[in-house]
């Protein structure tokens, strides 16, 4: 990936730091999407340059707001002349009951989960054409198997994985597209999971204990330089809890 270069959306924490940080060691320049957390954008495109000088750069969007994606990509080709990998890693999580769903709650999951990787991806097409590059979008395993109390979010999710499979047909041959779904790898900061549910999830994974981030991020490192011959295609990284669900 030496030279290339890669937009990571939701960048500053959590999971997409790890993600930028893993990629990032392969040689290739990041593109740091953030909404609202500039300082911690700042903080981790700081740590990057002091590893590779010139090699990150931060870009601040609002993903709901469509009419700003296209802006998004061209910033990117400004700062380093050309686009070779999406990650679409930004991501809204929190539970709807069935009877209390309203639409801002659909605005900001489908938004957040679909509508913006979908529009994000459109607007970057022609520029991972022209790199034969490719795309990895951050699913959830509960895409194919709902989580009570989360039907919008996993309906999103589920959306998303369609849309993977889509776009591998319509961006061929030129861009390969895949997911990667995560399984008990970070809990909501929100804190939804308490410490029995949170026993109760590992307990139903076949290797008896969570993941970590860098486990997801070794996931997209590898679809993005070492898959060349694999597209339309999601990689569960869950411990195994889907096949013991």
């Amino acid at each position: 990936m030496s030279g290339k270069t890669i937009l990571v959306t939701g960048a500053a924490r959590r999971l997409g730091s790890v993600i930028a940080r893993e990629m990032h060691a392969t040689g290739a320049n990041l593109v740091l999407h953030y909404r609202q957390a500039s300082a911690a954008a700042a903080a981790l495109a700081s740590e990057l340059n002091a590893i590779r000088p010139s090699s990150a750069a931060c870009l601040q969007a609002d993903l709901l707001d469509v009419d700003a994606l296209p802006l998004l990509v061209a910033n990117t080709i400004a700062q380093f002349g050309r686009l070779d990998a999406l990650v679409n890693n930004a991501s809204s999580f929190f539970p709807t009951p069935l009877g209390k769903i309203d639409l801002a709650s659909w605005d900001d999951l489908i938004g957040s989960n679909l509508k913006a990787p979908l529009f994000l991806t459109q607007a970057a097409a022609p520029h991972l054409v022209a790199t034969q590059g490719a795309v990895v979008n951050i699913t959830d395993i509960h895409a194919e198997r709902p989580l009570s109390g989360y039907p919008l979010y996993c309906a999103a999710k589920a959306g998303l994985l369609g849309l993977t499979r889509a776009l591998a047909i319509e961006m061929a041959p030129q861009v390969r597209v895949n997911a990667v779904a995560p399984g008990p790898i970070l809990w909501s900061d929100s804190e939804v999971f308490d410490s029995a549910a949170r026993e109760n999830i590992v307990a139903h994974t076949l290797l008896q204990r969570a993941g970590c981030p860098r486990d997801i991020a070794c996931a997209v490192r590898y679809l993005l330089d070492d898959a060349d011959y694999i597209t339309g295609q999601v990689i569960n990284v869950d411990g195994g809890r889907t096949a013991h669900l």
